[in-house]
């Protein structure tokens, strides 16, 4: 079997299976075969895991803090939110990531709810730990990360009318959750460190 043909069959196995994965090895039609496997084996380990990601709900005064940001050529909004580092644990990651993209210093108080959504544009699977709390201490000098254009607050109808630009629909999810009450105690987590 020639390269092409091993690639074509590839392609069609594992659009019955992985309907994302055809987008992924379509750039490597043309590559030897032995990084398409590579490839292919990493797009596996990967696509079955799902990323874990924490965002902040903060609300003052009927508006809630929101980040524009770029992304894959987009301006989008979300609550501050991202992917923990290495050893952090789910609060202190949710802090960092609002003080990164927010220049506000962010205390969770509660946890609002878990998310899971896949995204279809990437396929990517997405596990959002959503937290409530209030924010103290702004450092409006601070940089904020890169792709971060600016820090906001809006109100839920604000949020709403933004469509979809919002970058996910977890995004109004938490709020409409925080806005219902739904508030679970910190110690619902246990970290195992």
């Amino acid at each position: 079997m020639r390269v092409r043909e091993a690639a074509d069959y590839l392609y069609t196995a594992l659009f019955r299976v992985f309907p994302p994965c055809p987008r992924v090895l379509i750039e490597f039609l043309d590559a030897p075969i032995t990084h398409i496997v590579y490839d292919l084996c990493y797009f596996l380990s990967m696509s079955q895991k799902p990323h874990l990601t924490v965002a902040a709900v903060v609300e003052n005064a009927g508006r809630f803090l929101i980040v524009e940001e770029e992304s894959d050529g987009r301006v989008v909004y979300n609550q501050p939110a991202g992917h923990l580092d290495e050893g952090e644990t789910l609060a202190q990651g949710v802090a960092r990531e609002t003080l990164e993209e927010t220049a506000w210093h962010f205390q969770p108080e509660a946890v609002v709810g878990i998310y899971r959504w896949s995204s279809p544009a990437n396929g990517v699977t997405y596990v959002r730990v959503c937290f409530s709390g209030r924010c103290h201490g702004h450092e409006p000098r601070r940089a904020l990360d890169s792709g971060i254009r600016r820090a906001l607050w809006l109100t839920r109808a604000e949020l709403s009318a933004l469509g979809h630009q919002l970058r996910s629909p977890m995004v109004l999810h938490c709020i409409d959750d925080y806005l219902t009450g739904k508030s679970y105690p910190l110690g619902l987590i246990t970290e195992l460190v």
